[in-house]
């Protein structure tokens, strides 16, 4: 007897990435990855983004879906929402990935192969193990503040994780149940801390393969300040197991 494949979900929030969706699906095509399903989160993006994915999920036989949400309130809650509605819907494999086509599409096979093979609760794509990398059109303080947040985290969690804020990530189904999305508070990239935190104070493995992060061509970053203060008190949250209001 045939053994069916996993049902694995790529989660893709969105908020103004009308050029760089249609790239990134069709690369999510050209990986020919068995029951492999694309859930577009669209935070009601003024450039018509939303109105794209539809166009893609239209046009795709059922492998694309599109969630519709009022306004943009944030990457943490857009990965939520997709990931709850992944698991609603019996997804085994959910893989967060970025729409800016900053994250290498090729390396899910490898994610997936490691997920599916060892005792991992989530596989990371991580730029700061062997054969992992950054953009070299990165400037000198964006590698720092990279390198500076990591040690930062790690040095605050003991996560022993090297690529503590990656955002390129496969998870079982198992682990999302485990760690009770609903309940998680960060919004901004501390979000990525806080799943990873939750796996580890649970006892669960996150293992890393390396990727090559690239930087965004088209579109502008989400980064913001507001961002860079929750990422810089949610470790402590975190550790006393209280919000920092």
């Amino acid at each position: 007897m045939v053994e069916a494949s996993p049902k694995v979900v790529v989660v893709v929030p969105t908020y103004n990435e009308r050029e760089n969706l249609p790239v990134l699906v069709s690369l999510l095509a050209d990986l020919q990855v068995p029951n492999l399903k694309v859930l577009v989160v669209d935070d009601n993006s003024p450039d018509g983004t939303g109105e794209v994915a539809d166009k893609l999920a239209a046009e795709s036989s059922g492998n694309i879906g599109v969630l519709h949400r009022a306004e943009k309130d944030g990457l943490g809650r857009a990965y939520i929402a997709g990931m709850t509605r992944a698991l609603d819907e019996d997804a085994d494999v959910v893989i967060q990935l970025d729409a800016d086509l900053s994250h290498p599409a090729s390396v899910i096979p490898a994610m997936l192969d490691t997920l599916l093979s060892t005792d991992a609760a989530v596989v990371l794509g991580s730029r700061y193990v062997a054969g992992g990398s950054t953009a070299t059109e990165w400037p000198w303080h964006r590698r720092a503040l990279s390198a500076w947040a990591n040690f930062y985290v790690n040095a605050v969690l003991r996560l022993h994780v090297k690529d503590a804020t990656a955002g390129f990530k496969a998870w079982s189904a198992d682990t999302l149940r485990a760690i009770d999305l609903p309940s998680i508070h960060s919004n901004g990239y501390s979000f990525q801390v806080e799943m990873n935190y939750r796996t580890v104070k649970r006892g669960l493995k996150i293992l890393e393969v390396p990727i090559r992060f690239e930087e965004r061509v088209k579109g502008a970053s989400k980064m913001s300040l507001s961002t860079q203060i929750e990422s810089a008190f949610t470790p402590w949250r975190l550790l006393f197991g209280r919000r920092l209001n």
